[in-house]
């Protein structure tokens, strides 16, 4: 099968029209790419919230996507930095590994779900269950987010620059939470702490590195993690597994 993939000289971009090409052939190509590739910009055009787009990559390269992604966007990535100039469908960065995705609206449910590393930041809101059973993921979200998130999260950092819905971080291990505006309620297991000098650091860097330390002040958010009587079956605490 001959990709129909149109390379534009003037730019460096390889850009890639959903419209008229498949997907199959888009994720194909991708998936192709050696770690030294010299196309190393991938614009893709007409996505109309298709699923899967620019899933399981695993090369240092750059996708922006011009408009809406359906389910799964950018899952499995790693080394690529994925950009989504609209909103996201479910589980967008599910399992990433590595690698930064931006998305500039809202994303659906389980964003960042299962994810063992990397960057996702979102512009808008997150709806329920972001960050579940994360693993190492630094997720920042300058809108609020909906229940459960951060469920079973077990490694990494959920930063909100918004409010969060209830029973957040059920179930929690060792990931850090961070939110800036209010909480409806906690899950269970999970309880505010303390923000000392270096939760502070921690937060600054991952703000910094989503490009907005500059615009929020750090004193206003509060710090959540586990309380750790979960961590082992004990009677006294039968009723809250």
């Amino acid at each position: 099968m001959s990709l129909s993939i149109k390379p534009v000289a003037a730019t460096g971009e390889t850009v890639f029209d959903l419209a008229a090409q498949p997907l199959r052939e888009l994720n194909c190509a991708l998936h192709k790419l050696s770690a030294d590739t010299n196309e190393t910009f991938w614009r893709v055009l007409n996505p109309a919230g298709r699923h899967a787009v620019a899933a399981g990559l695993d090369a240092p390269v750059i996708v922006e996507i011009d408009g809406p992604v359906g389910y799964y966007c950018a899952g499995m990535n790693k080394q690529a930095s994925v950009i989504v100039n609209g909103n996201a469908g479910v589980g967008v960065g599910e399992n990433m590994m590595s690698g930064f995705i931006h998305v500039r609206g809202d994303a659906s449910q389980s964003a960042g779900a299962t994810a063992h590393g990397g960057l996702l930041v979102i512009d808008g809101n997150a709806s329920a269950r972001c960050g579940i059973s994360m693993k190492g993921i630094d997720i920042v979200v300058k809108g609020s987010i909906g229940h459960m998130s951060a469920f079973m999260a077990q490694a990494g950092t959920l930063t909100v620059l918004g409010d969060a819905g209830e029973a957040l971080g059920d179930s929690l291990y060792e990931a850090k939470l961070f939110v800036r505006g209010s909480v409806a309620s906690l899950g269970a297991d999970c309880i505010e702490k303390e923000m000392r000098e270096e939760h502070r650091a921690l937060l600054a860097a991952k703000l910094e590195a989503a490009g907005i330390l500059g615009e929020v002040d750090i004193s206003e958010f509060r710090r959540y993690g586990s309380a750790r009587t979960l961590y082992h079956f004990h009677v006294d605490n039968v009723s809250s597994y």
